[in-house]
C-alpha cells in the first residue's frame, strides 16, 4: 500500500503546460448567406469558438481577444491564435468509503476510480475516521483530436433565424454547404461532417480540407492554405475580402470619391452600407444616372425606390446655399470588376431603376387624381386588428383623442384638428403606399 501520509501532505501535482502554441483556422463555405443574417452569424461563431476553448480547458491559455470571426456572403471564418498542442495532464482524486466498509461499497469505489485492487488506494485520516482515497494522472488529449470532434458539434448546433434542409439531408443550415476548411498547426484536421438523411442513412460527407476557393466569377480555382495570414492574402489576390468592416470602408470611400468627382455628396445611410457589404465579396462601386423625367417625383419616392428595391445609394447636391437636394445620380455596388469598367453594368442598372420609377410615376399620377378626403371611406375595408376593428375605427378613435387633447391647448382650431386626424391614415389606400 502506498504511503498515505506523504501523499496527503504532498497533495495534487500542479498542472503544467509546456506545449507549443499553434493556430486554428476554420472556414465554412456555403451558398449565399442573407446579408441581414451575417453579422449575428459571425458573432455566434466567435461565441461558440470561445465556449469550445473553455470546454477544452484552454481558458487560461487563450483570451477571448485571440478568437476572431469574419463573414462574407459565401463563407464564415473563425481563427484562434496560440492554441496549445494538447491538454496538460491533470492530477485527479476520488474519495472512497471508510476503512472497514462492506465489500459492495469497496467494489463500487474501485470501479469508479479504475482500481484493480483496494491496495492501490491510500488511507487518509479525516475527522470522521480513516477513508480510502484514489489518486491518478489523467493524460491530456491532443488539441487536433479535440477540434475534430468539436467542429461538427458547432456546425450542427448553429442557430439561424431561418434555415433549410436540402436534398435528403437532416442538417438545417441557412443555405447548402459547399465545403469545410479546418487547419491546426498548418495541417488539415482528420475529421469530417457526416450529414445523415431524414431516414438515418448516410446522405453526404464533408471531409475537413486545407483548400478554399476565391471569387465565384473572377477566381473560382482552389487555393491551398497553410495559415491565416496566407489565407487572407491569397483570398485578397483572388478578389475576396473576408472582413465586412473593410468592405464597408471600401464602399464608402469609393462612393464618396465618385461623388466628389461630380461635385456631389453621398447621402449618408449606414444601414444600407452594412447590408450592401453583405451582398458582395469584392465590392466595386459604380455610378449611374436617373432619368430627368422622374426627378419631379417626391424625394422620398426616389430614395425608397433606390434604397429598398435596388440597394442604391442616393446622392445630393448643394442648392440655394447650404441646403442639399437630391441629385440625379446614384451609386451602387457590383460584385466584380468588369472588363469594360462597368459600363454594361451601369446601363443595366439604369434601365432597372427607370422601370421602377416609371411604376412610381404611374402610381403618383393616378393617386393625385383622387382627393385625400375621398379616400377616407375606403379605410372601412381595411382591417387594423381582429379585436380592434378596421382602420376607419382606428381613425375615429384618433379623432376623438386629438379633439380632447386640443381642448387643453389655447387657440387650437378644433375643426382643423378633427380634419387632420380624419385624413391621417387616408394615404394607406393609395397605390403609391401600397407599392412603395
Amino acid at each position: 500500500m502506498r504511503n498515505a501520509t506523504s501523499l496527503a501532505e504532498k497533495g495534487p501535482t500542479p498542472a503544467a503546460n509546456p506545449f507549443r502554441r499553434s493556430e486554428f483556422l476554420l472556414e465554412i463555405r456555403s451558398e449565399e448567406i442573407p446579408a441581414k443574417m451575417q453579422a449575428r452569424a459571425a458573432e455566434q461563431l466567435r461565441e461558440r469558438l470561445i465556449a469550445m476553448v473553455e470546454d477544452m480547458g484552454f481558458a487560461e491559455d487563450v483570451s477571448p481577444e485571440q478568437v476572431r470571426s469574419y463573414v462574407t456572403p459565401r463563407r464564415l471564418v473563425g481563427v484562434i491564435q496560440d492554441l496549445p498542442q494538447r491538454q496538460a495532464d491533470q492530477e485527479k482524486s476520488r474519495k472512497g468509503p471508510k476503512v472497514g466498509a462492506p465489500e459492495k461499497a469497496l467494489a463500487g469505489f474501485m470501479k469508479a476510480a479504475g482500481l484493480n485492487s483496494i491496495d492501490e488506494a491510500v488511507i487518509e485520516e479525516t475527522p470522521k475516521g480513516q477513508v480510502y482515497m484514489a489518486y491518478w494522472t489523467e493524460e491530456g488529449r491532443g488539441t487536433a483530436e479535440l477540434l475534430s470532434e468539436k467542429i461538427p458539434e458547432i456546425i450542427t448546433a448553429f442557430d439561424w433565424p431561418k434555415s433549410m434542409r436540402w436534398g435528403n439531408g437532416a442538417l438545417r443550415w441557412v443555405r447548402p454547404l459547399q465545403g469545410i476548411l479546418a487547419l491546426f498547426d498548418g495541417e488539415a484536421l482528420s475529421g469530417r461532417l457526416d450529414l445523415a438523411s431524414l431516414d438515418g442513412q448516410p446522405d453526404r460527407v464533408f471531409s475537413f480540407g486545407k483548400s478554399t476557393v476565391g471569387h465565384r466569377f473572377m477566381a473560382p480555382d482552389d487555393i491551398e492554405v497553410t495559415d491565416f495570414a496566407g489565407y487572407r492574402a491569397d483570398l485578397e489576390k483572388a478578389h475576396v475580402e473576408i472582413d465586412p468592416h473593410v468592405r464597408q470602408a471600401r464602399i464608402k470611400r469609393e462612393a464618396e470619391a465618385l461623388c466628389a468627382a461630380e461635385g456631389l455628396k453621398l447621402k449618408p445611410d449606414e444601414g444600407l452600407l452594412r447590408e450592401v457589404a453583405g451582398l458582395v465579396e469584392w465590392p466595386v462601386v459604380l455610378m449611374g444616372s436617373i432619368d430627368h423625367a422622374y426627378m419631379d417625383l417626391p424625394p422620398e419616392v426616389l430614395v425608397t425606390a433606390m434604397r429598398a428595391h435596388q440597394k442604391y445609394f442616393a446622392t445630393e447636391q448643394a442648392y440655394g446655399g447650404a441646403n442639399l437636394t437630391l441629385a440625379s445620380r446614384f451609386c451602387f455596388v457590383a460584385n466584380l470588376a468588369a472588363p469594360d469598367g462597368g459600363k454594361a453594368i451601369v446601363a443595366g442598372n439604369e434601365r432597372v431603376l427607370s422601370a421602377r420609377l416609371a411604376d412610381a410615376q404611374f402610381f403618383w399620377d393616378q393617386d393625385r387624381k383622387t382627393r385625400l378626403s375621398d379616400r377616407v371611406p375606403a379605410l372601412a375595408n381595411m382591417v387594423f386588428h381582429a379585436k380592434l376593428g378596421t382602420l376607419a375605427d382606428k381613425v375615429a378613435r384618433i379623432e376623438r383623442l386629438a379633439v380632447q387633447l386640443a381642448r387643453h391647448i389655447p387657440g387650437a382650431d378644433l375643426d382643423q384638428v378633427r380634419s387632420a386626424a380624419s385624413l391621417a391614415k387616408a394615404d394607406l389606400t393609395s397605390g403609391m403606399v401600397g407599392e412603395f
